[in-house]
């Protein structure tokens, strides 16, 4: 197995079809490096069985280079070894300039919630809209927003011309049109807006090609999961798959937890449980990981996946909780190395799970789940699949 040095760590070397695998990752178990990429990856189970199958002296290696923690996975199918270390070692840890594309309901509410909370990680934020007088409202009502006495506590926000959206380090796609209107009866609102969405996020993700942009393509627009490979696929393999990541797990999970507040028969989420897959239908939302109830994490799952609704019989669109747990927090923490709720490439399509950006690529956490539980993520991966 190829193997290399650089100032921060090792890089083990595999060679994977491009349709199918990252180009970089965390190497955090001996599995990982055999067979292919897919769903797998997110049970220790089985990736146990995979490390099972390799030889003696490669699992000697694999094992003490994750043992360091500076271990990264990566497919020579997109570079060589050296490359690779090159462009690890061009990566400086500092403030990000993220830049918006629209300033709809979700737009301004990413915006003001970045803005507030975002001062350490943040250098600028950089907004775009085709309405230029809403460009122009949002810049003075956010640089208007300020701490007295500390001025330049919060990020700045700059309008920006469409040529200048991906000279950033994090692009947030908040763009979206045919939204069903409240009182429509639409029961799957997120793929409704499919068709309509993927031309516009096929347009950006072209750009972004033009751009030779390095950074982060972050998807809040809805259906996430689907939009994040509709981007991948006009971006025609000059983007990276782990360059594009979908922000709609975060509120999923948050309102799991906001009704396992309030039943105490879903307490076990609230310590115990996590989400998997899609934000909408095929959502999985488990109760516990070591004492998994199906039928607890299926009614828990369904209440999160129609609690839009709720709110949408109130005669509200349901915008600022997906805004906040699934966009500005999670992307606050993405920028901050920490862990969240996203949707990352993974064997072909975009899986959400718990992960974090690490210096070494992306990880991806591990844990030995209930067959159950598993056929339940492997049902989420088909049905996405299936979306073409």
């Amino acid at each position: 197995m190829e193997h290399a040095e650089w100032k921060r760590g090792l890089l083990i070397a595999v060679s994977r079809p491009k349709e199918q695998a990252k180009g970089i990752c965390r190497l955090t178990h001996a599995g990982m490096a055999a067979g292919a990429e897919d769903i797998g990856w997110l049970d220790k189970t089985k990736l146990d069985s995979r490390a099972d199958g390799l030889p003696a002296e490669m699992q000697a290696l694999l094992e003490k280079s994750i043992a360091s923690g500076t271990a990264s996975l990566v497919n020579t199918a997109y570079g060589s070894l050296e490359e690779w270390k090159s462009r690890l070692e061009r990566e400086i840890p500092r403030k990000k300039r993220v830049h918006l594309l629209a300033l709809g309901d979700v737009g301004s509410t990413v915006l003001t919630a970045l803005k507030l909370l975002g001062g350490d990680c943040i250098s600028t934020l950089g907004i775009y809209d085709v309405n230029e007088t809403v460009c122009q409202r949002w810049e003075c009502e956010m640089n208007q927003s300020a701490y007295p006495w500390e001025y330049d506590a919060l990020p700045p926000v700059e309008i920006l011309r469409e040529e200048n959206l991906f000279a950033c380090d994090m692009f947030v796609f908040c763009a979206s049109k045919g939204i069903p209107p409240v009182g429509s009866g639409v029961q799957d609102v997120r793929m409704a807006q499919y068709e309509a969405n993927k031309g516009i996020i096929s347009h950006f993700a072209k750009k972004a090609v033009e751009s030779h942009f390095q950074g982060l393509f972050a998807v809040v627009s809805d259906p996430v999961d689907p939009l994040c490979r509709a981007a991948l696929w006009a971006a025609d393999g000059a983007l990276l798959p782990e360059q594009i990541q979908g922000y709609g797990l975060g509120v999923m999970n948050a309102r799991a937890a906001y009704y396992a507040k309030k039943d105490v028969r879903f307490a076990s989420f609230l310590t115990e449980g996590r989400a998997y897959g899609p934000h909408g239908a095929d959502l999985v939302i488990a109760n516990s990981i070591a004492q998994y109830d199906d039928a607890l994490s299926r009614a828990l799952t369904q209440l999160a996946v129609e609690a839009n609704l709720r709110t949408r019989e109130l005669g509200f669109k349901p915008y600022i909780a997906p805004a906040i747990s699934s966009a500005a927090i999670s992307l606050l923490l993405t920028l901050r190395g920490e862990w969240h709720y996203s949707s990352n490439f993974l064997g072909g399509i975009y899986m959400g799970c718990k992960n974090r950006s690490t210096p070494f690529g992306l990880e991806t956490e591990i844990l030995p789940l209930p067959e159950p539980l598993f056929a339940r993520i492997r049902q989420a991966a088909e049905n996405l699949e299936a979306i073409q």
